[in-house]
Order: C-alpha cells, then structure tokens, then sequence
C-alpha cells in the first residue's frame, strides 16, 4: 500500500467510530491546551517581572544586613532579621566622594509594621522609615502634594507619604494631602501621595506608608544599636551608572568592611541590579518547568488513553486483519496503518489543543486574577511546536505496540477468532 492509501484507510476507520474517537482526541487537547496555558502564563510573568526591573535601572545596588551564600533569593534579600548590623552612618559613609566615587546617592530605610487609622478606616500596613533621597534612587513620583525632604528627616516630623493603593482605601477618591492619620495612635500629617505601580509585580508597594526614618526610629520602631546609632534594614545605593556598577560594588565593600572593622567573612550582603534579575529569572524559570511538567503528566494520560483505544481497536478488527493477510497483505501494510491511526489522532489533539490554548491564553492575558495582579501571558512559538512535536510522539510511542501486535497475528489465528 503506498502512503496515500494507508492515510485514506486511518481516516475511514477513525471515521467509523466517531464519538470514540472525539473521547480519545480529548486527552490530547487538555494536555497540549494544558502545557500551552501555564508555560506561556510562566513565560509572561517573568518577562513582566524582568521589565519592571529594568525599569528600576542598571546601577541600582542593594545592601542587606547579614551574610548571604550569594544564590538566589538569599543573595537579593540577605539574612536580616536579627542581625541588623548596617546602620545609618553606614549609609552616609557611603558618599564619601573619595572613597567611593562611583557612588553617586543612598536611600537607607527601616521597615516595620503598624495600625494606621483615619475615622473610622483602619489597616495594618508597611511603614517604611526613609531619607529625602530615597524617591530619586527608588523611582518614585509624587503624583499629589510632595515627597519628604531633608528638614523632615532632620526634624524628626510626624509627617507621611502615601502609596496610591493606601491612599484609596482610606480616603477613596479624594485626596488626602492635609489630613491627619495615626500610626500606632500617633497622629501625623499627610503631605503626599504617591504614583500607583500599576498593579505589576511591585503592586504591593502602593499599600506602603513612607515617614522620615527619624521619626520610624524615634516614634515607631526604637532599636539603638549598642553604640546607639540608627539601625537600618536596608540601603538602596544608585550607582553613576550601569557600567561603574561593578566598582560600586567594590568601594561600598571595602568601607563597610573598614567600618565594620571585618577580617573575615561580611556582615552584609550587597546585590546589584543584575544578580536580583538573575536570581529571580532563574527562579521564575524552574517554577515554569515544573508547571510543564505537571502539565505534561495530562498529554502522558492521553497517550495511555491512545493505546488502550488502539488494542481495543485492534481486537475488534482481528478478523479484518486475517482477511487483509490472506489477500496479501504485508506485516508492514498492517503495522504502518494502525500506527497512522494512532498518529492521526494524537495530530489532530495536539493542533485542536494549540488552538484551544492560544485562546484560552490571549483571553486571559491583560485580565485580573481574583481582583489582584494583571495576568500577563507570552505565547511562544518554540513551545507551540515542541508541544504539537511531544503529542505526535507520545501518539507514537503509546501506537507503536498495539500496531506490531495486530501485525504479528497469524492469519489463520486471526480467521478464527470470533
């Protein structure tokens, strides 16, 4: 039999047990469809997540308190906690013009927890204690009134700033410039209200409350260290630029280690703007991997289901077989048609699962997930053909043993059965 006539004879038997073969064909689509949806869902997510960290610029560096083994999110988020051995001081000796040149501004900050009210809102927020530098270094704009300055931070002003998210559940639609709120039970003044993240991966930052890190320090979160000085979480240090980075990195080590008086291993951990990205790309990209792979285990069940349809199809036909085989058929005629049977179905699951998952992800990309995050998806191309590839494979691979079974029944054994 040539190629044509194998396909004509698939097509009609598939034809002849149309619902069989609809049920067969749909372990197929809700596996491609599967591995479509959440590779591309992983996909887009890390490039939103790698866009908006771009978006902070090259030349941002990141201290933490506390050694880190420099992998992964360990590197970005350092120990912290208790160590807390980076202190305000430390962030000012950091703009020394002769010791580190490649550094150009330093935004310390302290983070804590409190209870902010205004009538008879409330809600248990981020506060971040932070200096006048802090929104040129961070990037953030001040979309109502302004942002805190140097005379605050001096002052030790009950002042504060509020992200966009805060500000609407507090006040709603009006502005909030001028009005009282109180942390904690301690009343203090609003003067600005930040521009909104836009919902993306730094969305959470729009519920923060930024006050001057005196005030954090003196009124909200009160722990000196030993000599007194102002303990800090963290310093965000802007670099002259993305190529001086490198050296940035270098002169903010050898200070911290003078001041720090450190012979052996540090007591910080400082990540450029590039080692985050990589920590969280390659951390984005496994939890991408193991979302294919649970998707996966659906295409590997309806390769299953294709061989079980298969030996029950090759059982039904084992007289038509014999026929075949009396009249001249080849073991290879036998063999080759069932296997396209199975390849047929197993192609005709994998384009309907393509189908079905390229909308199922253009539908969902732009869209909120549970009032939260804006879903964000990236339909591959690569992906779309190794996924269609993986389908023809498994239909294969699952077709392959019933068809040499079929092709290895004697003709007499095959006249006879009943």
């Amino acid at each position: 039999m040539n190629p044509l006539d194998i396909m004509l004879t698939a097509l009609s038997s598939l034809a002849s047990n149309k619902l069989r073969a609809a049920l067969t064909l749909l372990g197929i689509v809700i596996g491609v469809t599967a591995v479509i949806v959440l590779i591309s869902l992983g996909q887009g997510v890390q490039k939103s997540i790698t866009s908006e960290f771009e978006s902070l610029g090259t030349n941002l560096i990141t201290v933490t308190p506390g050694s880190s083994d420099g992998d992964g999110f360990g590197a970005f988020f350092g120990s912290g906690g208790d160590e807390a051995t980076l202190t305000l001081n430390d962030a000012y000796a950091l703009l020394d013009p002769v010791s580190a040149p490649s550094v150009v501004a330093v935004a310390p900050e302290i983070n804590t927890w409190a209870r902010v009210e205004y009538g008879r809102s409330s809600d248990d927020t981020t506060i971040l204690g932070v200096t006048a530098d802090y929104d040129d270094v961070r990037l953030y704009v001040a979309e109502q009134g302004e942002f805190i300055s140097p005379v605050h931070v001096r002052d030790s002003a009950s002042v504060a700033v509020l992200g966009a998210g805060i500000s609407e559940s507090l006040f709603g639609l009006r502005s909030p410039v001028g009005q009282t709120i109180k942390l904690n039970g301690k009343p203090f003044t609003i003067i600005g209200v930040l521009e909104s993240k836009e919902g993306g991966f730094f969305g959470f930052l729009d519920r923060n409350i930024m006050i001057p890190l005196t005030t954090a320090h003196y009124r909200l979160n009160f722990h000196p260290n030993s000599r007194g000085e102002i303990q800090v979480g963290s310093i965000s240090v802007q670099a002259a630029s993305s190529e001086v980075a490198g050296s940035a990195e270098r002169e903010i080590r050898d200070i911290l280690r003078l001041r720090h008086r450190i012979v052996e291993a540090d007591d910080f951990t400082i990540t450029t703007q590039e080692q985050a990205l990589q920590a969280i790309e390659s951390a984005i990209g496994a939890f991408t991997i193991f979302l294919g792979s649970i998707a996966a285990i659906s295409l590997l069940v309806g390769g299953i289901g294709i061989m079980n349809i298969m030996f029950v199809t090759v059982t039904e036909r084992t007289r038509e077989i014999g026929i075949r085989k009396a009249m001249g058929a080849k073991r290879r005629d036998i063999m080759l048609q069932f296997v396209t049977e199975a390849a047929v179905l197993s192609f005709g699951g994998g384009l309907a699962g393509l189908a079905l998952g390229g909308l199922i992800t253009m539908a969902m990309n732009g869209q909120e997930f549970l009032g939260g995050p804006t879903l964000e998806t990236s339909l591959d191309i690569q992906v779309t053909i190794l996924a269609l590839g993986v389908s023809i494979g498994i239909g294969l691979f699952f077709g392959i043993y019933p068809a040499m079974r079929a092709a290895r029944l004697h003709p007499i054994d095959a006249l006879r059965y009943e």
